[in-house]
This record gives structure tokens, C-alpha cells and sequence, in this order.
């Protein structure tokens, strides 16, 4: 007989705090309470696990004890600058006893990071991106692309738009530098300037993606939200960051569900496409595929039939919230069904 039919599978959702928020923690006073909720209506028994470095090993022995795992922690935290890096050691330790991981660290290497922009380009999603992997390779190439109008260079790692600029030609020597971190100022600098700031940051940043400014900026952002390799529901935003000031303020981002007949054909571009094409392309299983992530679109060229071209801007993938309300239901179903077709754990010391 299938667990599931006999008992309770038991489930740790994971997100960054500190001491006194993981000893208050419960699944229904905190941000997440909405999954919580929908892994209990799966049958699945859910309990958070705080996590902040100063309780690494009590977190560890804690996931160890579990069926799965599910986190929200941002690769870098915004506040504060730390990286998750001690707690992905924990999560792979904890994969390699057999307990279900919702987004492995080395899945989200390959997918949460700008160079996905590069490796998949040839998909239909794809635009003329470059990968800068040495500095230089930057220093030779990047100044040069410039002339043929304004590019959007990303660091491979980051999040909250942290390390993404506009860069638009003045002239020769000199642009004009707009950072998508909330509240930056456009700069005028000289571009031999802007060169040596990003070289000083080179390998923090994991090296650097360029691709073209799209002109359609204005006309909003598409969030497509999935579990595994199913569309879970959308979200349209219109977006200023990386926008002129006198575009004004951003608007909320409006969410929908997987039926949201405006996004239909994107829809099924990622369905039977562009998540397959990436799921090839990244070396990885549909298996591999997080419980929740997102992709980011910005609206491309009209083609030929008048309908509009999606270009990707980013994949989401260590802390994909808020999502649309269908979008928990959907995250449990996949949770569900990736732990009744588990193997048993492993029985490692902790």
C-alpha cells in the first residue's frame, strides 16, 4: 500500500529568519500560510523550518527527519547581503539521504542564474544574448555592441534586481548607466569607467549576460508561473524599472490563473516547447524541474501574423512569492505526486 494511504508524508517549508522568528513559527502566522494550506488539503503534513545560519545544524538535523523540503530563501538577501550558501550545503546533504528536495541547489544553478539567458538562446524565447565568462571577454566585446543601440547587461547571480544596468551610448567614450535596483538614478559616466566597476566586481557577480534593451519595456512584463513542467497561473505587471523617469511608477502585478485566455499562447509555447527545449538543453530530467518557478517575459517584435513575440529576461527559481491563488493547489499536486514516487530514504547519521 502507498504511503500516502496509510499515513501523513511530512513536509518542511523552509524560509529565511532569525532566533525568535523560528521559535514563534507556525504554518499560519507567516507569508507562506496559503501553501501551507494547500499541502494540508494534499494530505501532505507541513511544518515550518525557519532558517537563519546561526541554527545551521539544528535546521539540518530537522530536515533530515522529513519526507520533502521547500524553500523560500533568496540567493543573496536584499537587507543584508548573505548568501544561501550554507543552507544549499544543508539541502544537498539532506537530498543525498533520499528526502525530496523542491528545487535542488544544482538544478537552480542551472536555471536560476542569468547564463540560462545563453545556454537556451536558440529557443523561441531567445534574443541576441551574450555570455561574458572572462573579463576579457567583456572588455573586448561588450564597448563594441553598444553602437548598435542600448544593452541590458546582468550579472549571472542576483536577485531583486541587483546587478542588472541599462546601458545606452552617449557616444564613444561616454553612457548612460540605469541600474533596475529599486530606487537608482540614471548616471551619465564614462564608459571606460562603468567597464572598470563591473571588472571590479567580475567574479563576485559570476561573471556577466548582455542582451538588447527591449522597446516594448513599456508595455508590461508577463510572469508565467509553473510547477514542474505545468503552467500554474500568470502575473502582468507594468514594469518601470530600467524605465525613463517620466514613465512614472510601476503598477501592481496583476495575477491570473492558467486559463487567463490573454496568455493562451504562451501558455503553450511553454508547455510543449520551451520548458522541454530547456529541460534538454540544461542536461536535466522534467523530474528535476522545481515545484514552483517562474519565467519572466518581456514583449518582443509583433511576427508576421500581428501577435506578440516573447523575449525571457529572467528565470526564478530559490524564492518564487507571492504566486497566483491557483498556484498553491498546483505546488502541492506536484509535491504530491514527486514523494509517492520517491524510493525510501536513506538511513544517514545526524
Amino acid at each position: 500500500m502507498a504511503k500516502s494511504e496509510v499515513s501523513t508524508y511530512r513536509v518542511a517549508v523552509v524560509w529565511r529568519g532569525d532566533l525568535a522568528g523560528r521559535a514563534e513559527a507556525t504554518a499560519d502566522n507567516n507569508r507562506l500560510k496559503a501553501i501551507f494550506a494547500a499541502l494540508a488539503r494534499a494530505g501532505i503534513s507541513a511544518e515550518p523550518a525557519v532558517f537563519c545560519e546561526d541554527v545551521a545544524d539544528e535546521v539540518r538535523t530537522q530536515l533530515l527527519t522529513m519526507d520533502g523540503v521547500l524553500v523560500w530563501v533568496d540567493p543573496i538577501a536584499t537587507a543584508t547581503g548573505q548568501r544561501r550558501s550554507a543552507l544549499d550545503d544543508i539541502l544537498r546533504e539532506v537530498a543525498q539521504a533520499g528526502v525530496l528536495i523542491g528545487a535542488h541547489p544544482d538544478v537552480i544553478a542551472k536555471m536560476g542564474v542569468k547564463s540560462v539567458l545563453h545556454r537556451t538562446r536558440s529557443l523561441g524565447w531567445g534574443t541576441d544574448t551574450r555570455l561574458y565568462e572572462t573579463p576579457a571577454a567583456f572588455q573586448a566585446e561588450f564597448p563594441r555592441l553598444l553602437a548598435s543601440g542600448a544593452r541590458v547587461l546582468k550579472q549571472n547571480r542576483g536577485n531583486g534586481g541587483i546587478g542588472v544596468w541599462k546601458v545606452d551610448a552617449v557616444d564613444t567614450e561616454t553612457v548612460r548607466v540605469l541600474e533596475a535596483r529599486g530606487g537608482a538614478v540614471e548616471r551619465t559616466m564614462a564608459l571606460g569607467d562603468f567597464v572598470a566597476e563591473r571588472l571590479a566586481e567580475f567574479d563576485a557577480g559570476g561573471g556577466l549576460v548582455d542582451q538588447p534593451f527591449q522597446a516594448r519595456l513599456l508595455d508590461g512584463m508577463v510572469r508565467c508561473y509553473l510547477s514542474g513542467g505545468r503552467v500554474a497561473g500568470f502575473g502582468h505587471q507594468m514594469v518601470r524599472a530600467l524605465a525613463p523617469a517620466e514613465a512614472g511608477p510601476a503598477g501592481p502585478r496583476l495575477y491570473s490563473g492558467p486559463d487567463d485566455p490573454r496568455f493562451q499562447r504562451l501558455r503553450a509555447l511553454m508547455e510543449e516547447d520551451w520548458t522541454p527545449g530547456l529541460v534538454q538543453r540544461l542536461g536535466m530530467s522534467s523530474e528535476d524541474l522545481p515545484v514552483i518557478w517562474d519565467a519572466d517575459f518581456l514583449l518582443g517584435p509583433k511576427t508576421a501574423e500581428g501577435e506578440d513575440s516573447y523575449v525571457l529576461c529572467e528565470i526564478n527559481v530559490s524564492s518564487v512569492f507571492p504566486i497566483p491563488d491557483e498556484a498553491p493547489a498546483t505546488l502541492a499536486a506536484t509535491t504530491l505526486q514527486r514523494l509517492t514516487a520517491r524510493p525510501p530514504k536513506l538511513s544517514l547519521p545526524t
